[in-house]
């Protein structure tokens, strides 16, 4: 009997951002479940699921099997976008790491990318990296999302090549928006203005224990540099 795979609120809202009829690739796709909701709920018309260790790669296998849906979902083992060839996939997710980690896995797999495809990724962390890898790459910025979910907050961004329309034109403007999400800048919704009020408290913590130690010019241009990063920090929540 086959067991319809349920998704958390932030993986729902990855996939909703999946066009209709999509054929769907889940880079790191963690027991395929990306993939397996999609096919159920006839979203995708089929989807690849890559995963770079046998052991996540087998667990993959074993829960398409689980559900049946071996005819429609093709498990593979590799690094990254290297399991597809380009033009393959019409949508690609990469969700639940380090930004830092998914811009290198785009840098090092881009060859792999035909420019057709869209980019729907979900970094935990430091997103301004994902960012900044899109826009020197030619990739525009679709929409972006935040979800608040078990206390953890999370950035969805979805993108396609093409011309950047959601930054500023100002330079100085822009760098800000790399760094918080333009669109997500704008709309300041509740996580957006929870999230950035928490790191604007961690990082007052860090500036009192800093200006504790010794007077030097390094550390003095740390100092700055964080107080500048409170300010904004308190701009953009205020």
């Amino acid at each position: 009997m086959q067991t319809n795979v349920i998704l958390d609120q932030r993986l729902q809202k990855v996939v909703s951002y999946i066009p209709q009829g999509a054929v769907l690739a889940d880079i790191g796709s963690d027991h395929a479940f990306v993939p397996c909701y999609c096919i159920q709920k006839k979203l995708v018309e089929r989807a690849i699921a890559g995963e770079v260790n046998l052991g996540p790669m087998e667990a993959a296998q074993a829960q398409v099997a689980l559900v049946q849906l071996e005819d429609e979902i093709e498990v593979r083992l590799g690094s990254g976008l290297t399991v597809l060839t380009p033009g393959e996939a019409t949508a690609i997710t990469i969700a639940g790491m380090g930004g830092t980690l998914i811009a290198t896995i785009l840098e090092e797999g881009k060859t792999h990318l035909s420019g057709e495809e869209r980019l729907i990724l979900q970094p935990n962390v430091d997103a301004v990296d994902v960012r900044k890898w899109l826009l020197a790459n030619g990739y525009a910025l679709l929409s972006e999302a935040i979800v608040k979910e078990n206390e953890k907050i999370y950035e969805i961004l979805v993108a396609q090549k093409g011309e950047e329309s959601l930054y500023a034109d100002d330079f100085e403007q822009r760098e800000w928006e790399l760094f918080f999400g333009p669109q997500l800048t704008r709309e300041k919704a509740p996580a957006f203005v929870e999230k950035w009020q928490t790191e604007k408290q961690k990082r007052q913590y860090i500036l009192e224990q800093m200006r504790r130690g010794n007077d030097s010019e390094v550390l003095q241009g740390k100092i700055e540099t964080i107080e500048w990063l409170i300010q904004k920090m308190g701009e953009v929540t205020g």
